[in-house]
């Protein structure tokens, strides 16, 4: 699924694939609030993002998708 980050004050957007689910990154997000960390997401690639949790503007989880084969025409 896709994550796009906004970061206070900063014109650009952080943006990155997990494998995560929906649930898992709202968890994280809700939990680094409240405790005043860093929010830690680990993209599909294995590469983690960190990012202090007083500076993030906004969080938006896109919906989850299963992969799909073939041409198929929708």
């Amino acid at each position: 699924m896709e994550i796009k980050i906004g970061i206070q004050n900063v014109g650009r957007e952080i943006v990155l694939e997990s494998a995560q689910t929906t649930d898992e990154v709202a968890a994280n997000v809700s939990e680094a609030i409240a405790k005043g960390a860093e929010l830690r997401l680990t993209d599909d690639k294995g590469r983690v993002v960190l990012v202090p949790a007083n500076v993030l503007g906004y969080v938006e989880i896109g919906a989850e998708e299963s992969r799909r084969v073939g041409f198929g025409a929708l």
